[in-house]
């Protein structure tokens, strides 16, 4: 039988909707803020000081920066090392997480060493000293191998394997499949929630990396996008993406910098805000998988 809300609970429930819609609306405004400048005139921006409904939309901004060869090869390198570097994630991680789930010789250890690493960091310096010491100065390896495996997700998902029946595994090995055959057509196909939710989380750190490519990468042809747009928004660097004859051959009338910072993060942002809706139904049941032994 259900029972009847009191007055109460209902006003208690209005109260946290009207709130909730408040909070979501705070969030969404410098998306939306960010979307409207870079659709934005120069003659309009530059005499409104807060512009909230434009009255004409133009792509000065987004043309601006596609015409520039380093913005758009620094998205191309941040595409690679996102792919990749993903790859590399969930291939190395479900791997090893799935031989630690099994009764290996020296499980122990492994497993002590993974969590010595989830509590204690090398920190900036030796992480340095050992990426120049194996040659990968300079490259986009550099990007991927240091972090290929992360301790917590390695941990999350050896639960995750744990709580796959027994059986299954035990029937192949009775029909002659060995360990990588178990891996690849069993546990593989079973595990598809928790490789998107950890694939997403893998996806949106290597999309947003800055520091190790400000660190490690000295040649600005390698640049990935986030460093590109500190060019372009911290060091208020926006018209010097194209040099003034490339800006002469062209035709082309430098817009606002605000307008052309907000448009570049606006291209950097939507990929992986597309990406999202495609893994959100494995992504919910994602998360929770491995978090109670059943």
């Amino acid at each position: 039988m259900i029972r009847n809300r009191t007055w109460q609970e209902k006003a208690l429930g209005a109260v946290n909707g009207v709130l909730l819609v408040l909070i979501a609306l705070l969030m969404l405004f410098p998306f939306y803020y960010m979307t409207i400048v870079s659709f934005t005139s120069y003659s309009e921006y530059v005499k409104t000081e807060l512009l909230l409904i434009p009255t004409s939309f133009v792509l000065d901004a987004y043309a601006y920066i596609f015409q520039s060869d380093s913005f758009v090869r620094s998205l191309g390198v941040t595409i690679f090392v996102t792919v990749v570097g993903t790859f590399v994630n969930l291939l190395l991680t479900s791997m090893m997480a799935y031989s630690l789930s099994r009764n290996i010789l020296g499980k122990r250890v492994f497993l002590f060493l993974v969590l010595f690493t989830f509590v204690f960091g090398a920190g900036i310096i030796p992480t340095y000293m050992i990426v120049s010491a194996t040659g990968l100065i300079n490259s986009y390896w550099a990007l991927i191998l240091p972090v290929a495996i992360n301790s917590y997700n390695l941990i999350v998902m050896r639960q995750f394997f744990l709580n796959i029946p027994h059986e299954l595994t035990e029937s192949a090995l009775i029909d002659g499949a060995n360990d990588l055959q178990i891996y690849a057509r069993i546990i593989l196909p079973l595990s598809k929630p928790a490789l998107a939710a950890f694939g997403l989380f893998s996806a949106v750190a290597h999309w947003n990396t800055y520091f190790s490519a400000l660190l490690y990468l000295n040649d600005p042809a390698k640049w990935t996008v986030q460093v590109m747009l500190r060019q372009i928004v911290i060091l208020s660097q926006a018209g010097n993406i194209l040099s003034e004859g490339v800006q002469a051959a062209r035709g082309l009338q430098v817009p606002p910098a605000e307008t052309i910072g907000m448009a570049a993060i606006l291209v950097s942002t939507i990929p992986i805000l597309v990406l999202y809706p495609f893994l959100q139904k494995h992504f919910a049941k994602g998360v929770m998988l491995g978090s109670v032994k059943g």
